[in-house]
C-alpha cells in the first residue's frame, strides 16, 4: 500500500522539480526599477532595509581590504628597517 502511494507521488514531485521560474523579460525588469524608484514595490520596507544591509557589508568589505592592504604595506617597510 505505502509503495502504490510513493509510486503516485513521484511522478507529481518529478514534475514540480521539472519546472523552472520563467525568465523576466525586460518589462518586467523596467516595471520593477520604477516600481523602485516610486515606493511602490510589495513589502517595500523589508525590501529597503535588505537593500540597506547589502549596501552596509558592501562597505564594510572595501574597509575591511583597505586595512588589510595598510597592515601588510605597514608589516613589509617594517621588516625593510630591520
Amino acid at each position: 500500500m505505502k509503495f502504490a502511494r510513493l509510486l503516485l507521488v513521484l511522478p507529481l514531485l518529478l514534475s514540480i522539480v521539472a519546472c523552472e521560474p520563467r525568465d523576466r523579460t525586460t518589462g518586467d525588469k523596467v516595471k520593477d526599477k520604477v516600481d523602485d524608484a516610486l515606493d511602490r514595490r510589495s513589502n517595500e520596507k523589508l525590501r529597503d532595509a535588505g537593500e540597506d544591509v547589502r549596501d552596509g557589508a558592501k562597505d564594510a568589505a572595501k574597509d575591511v581590504g583597505g586595512a588589510v592592504k595598510d597592515t601588510a604595506k605597514d608589516v613589509k617597510d617594517g621588516a625593510k628597517k630591520k
